[in-house]
Parts: C-alpha cells; structure tokens; sequence
C-alpha cells in the first residue's frame, strides 16, 4: 500500500466519515505515531493512530474483503454509538474487532425493527448511504384504516415534505406478511414500500402528508440483502463474500477477485444448512409504483448470534 491521507485510511477502516475525522484532526484529537498532526497527513501500513485511548493500526486496503453484518434490530434500540440518555443501541452486543469497528449503514428510529447493516469499512458505508447510489430500501408498514386509491397515488408520485418532494417507487398490500410482525388486526393494513433514499422518519411523515398513521414499522430489504422470518430480532448475521460483492456492486464498487473474507467475527457463530426462502407473492396486490427491480434484491443465509 502507498501512501493515503489519514483521513480517507481512518474511514476506511470505521473510526468515522472523512468529515468527522478531519473534525478530529483539526480538534488536536487525532495523534500518529505519538505525535497530534494536522490536515493532510499521509500514512502507510503499520503507522499507530489514537483517538480518544482507542489504538488503530493502518492495515493494508488489499488484504481482504471488507466484513458486512446485517442486524435485525428490535424496537427500543438506537443506533448511536454512545446514547446519554443510557437507551440500549445497536452496537452493544456487535461482535468485536481489532484495531477497527462497525459503521452502521444509516440509521432506524427508536420505534422502527429490522434490518441495518453494519460494515468495517467507512467507504463502502458512504458508498452505500448516498442518494446517488440508488440503493433500493423496503419496508413493511402497518397503518391505522385503509388506504384510498387517491392516497396511494399520491404517495407514489410524490408529497411535499418540510424537507423536500418524495416518493415511494413501489407499494404493495399484503394481507397476512408470512407473520413476519405480529399483532395484526381487520383494522390495520399492511404495506410493504420502497424508497430510494434514507431521510430522517421519512416512511412515517410520507404516510402522514397523505392523513395516515403508521402504527408498525420494519425494514426488511437494504439494496440486494432481504429479512426473513427467520432472521430473528437481536442477532447479526454474516454476509458471504459472494453478498458481499453483490452489494457492493449496486454501490458502484468492484473489489479484486482476488481479495477473500478474513477470518470469522469475533464471538459469533454460523448455523450450517440454513435454507431461507422469501415471502410468497400470491398474498400481495400491486396498488401503485415502479415494478420492483429483482437484481436489487437477495437473501442472507449464514446466522451469526449474539
């Protein structure tokens, strides 16, 4: 490896976003080798960082695939690293990592389940969060009533929200959900959304511009990874390095060939012989939206446990 700014090596291996580093940096909370630098600073594999008594030794870009985990995340969780309120967050139970740590791939409110991804490697996080990227995410949403047609339309060809227009790309009813959220009733219905972005409670003021609540909310698809039944709250799952690629390609990112997976994370654990099989489509109606891309969508199916 030859030489990068200390940034671009600190994202990459998840002390942070560049912005949030050169912060640091210019803060005098950053010191290489001993000594606090300035903007600009280059390193090389082997050099020692220390941010706030956490040591960091720069590793070689090539050396291996970057790790992905998906997480099914509980309601009451934040996805802060440190919450002052004392609230349980998504990282306390991660699996532990040398000389780097998880980055979550954007974030889930405190009353939304389901699926986050966590990586070691900032760029890919940054790659994977940009709007530019056009990852698709889908939710599952429970709603108080029924939606009118009008309602539905209007979410699919976009509400003004305070900040800025939106829109679903797709929505689908769905009567019974494979049980993937319990607690239905002849009340509530069921849809499941997809948007091309990640603003801040974006699926819920969407639903209200149109005069509906939502009462339940999950995230079951981030781009090519798909939730199932199966993958149960409060676990990480290790993506393969076939997922890996695959969703790193949506983002725009081709690693070598011949770069493989590490070894396994620290304190989880594989379940062999897991076969994991999607939500049956004959219990859904299309009610709006784009057809749903199928390349943009897949499976995981290695468990790892807390």
């Amino acid at each position: 490896m030859s030489k990068e700014r200390i940034q671009k090596a600190l994202a990459r291996q998840g002390l942070g976003s560049r912005r949030q580093i050169e912060s640091w940096i210019k803060d005098g909370a950053i010191q290489l080798n001993g000594e606090v630098i300035g903007l600009g600073q280059q390193v090389e594999v082997g050099d020692v960082v220390m941010h706030s008594g956490r040591k960091i030794i720069i590793r070689d870009v090539q050396q291996t695939l970057p790790r992905v985990l998906m997480y099914h995340k509980p309601e009451g969780e934040v996805c802060t690293r440190n919450d002052p309120e004392g609230r349980p967050t998504i990282f306390d139970h991660a699996p532990g990592l040398k000389h780097s740590r998880w980055i979550a791939v954007g974030r889930l409110d405190i009353n939304t389940s389901g699926l986050i991804l966590l990586t070691d490697d900032g760029d890919l996080a940054n790659k994977l969060m940009h709007p530019s990227s056009q990852l698709q995410r889908e939710y599952a949403v429970r709603i108080m009533g029924k939606a009118t047609p009008e309602q539905l339309k209007k979410l699919t060809h976009g509400v003004e929200l305070e900040d800025g227009k939106a829109r679903f790309e797709d929505i689908v009813e769905t009567t019974n959900d494979d049980k993937l959220a319990s607690g239905s009733s002849s009340f509530n219905r069921w849809y499941h959304v997809v948007l091309m972005e990640g603003r801040n409670r974006e699926v819920r003021r969407m639903w209200e511009a149109v005069d509906l609540k939502v009462s339940r909310l999950m995230r079951v698809r981030y781009g090519s990874v798909l939730m199932t039944k199966s993958n149960r709250p409060g676990r990480f799952y290790e993506l393969e390095p076939k997922d890996i690629r695959e969703l790193a390609e949506l983002a725009g990112i081709e690693y070598d060939k011949s770069l493989k997976s590490g070894v396994p994370v620290q304190k989880v654990f594989r379940m062999q012989g897991r076969k994991q099989t999607s939500r049956g489509s004959s219990n859904r109606s299309r009610v709006g939206g784009a057809k749903r891309k199928p390349s943009n969508r897949k499976k995981v199916t290695h468990d790892k446990r807390r």
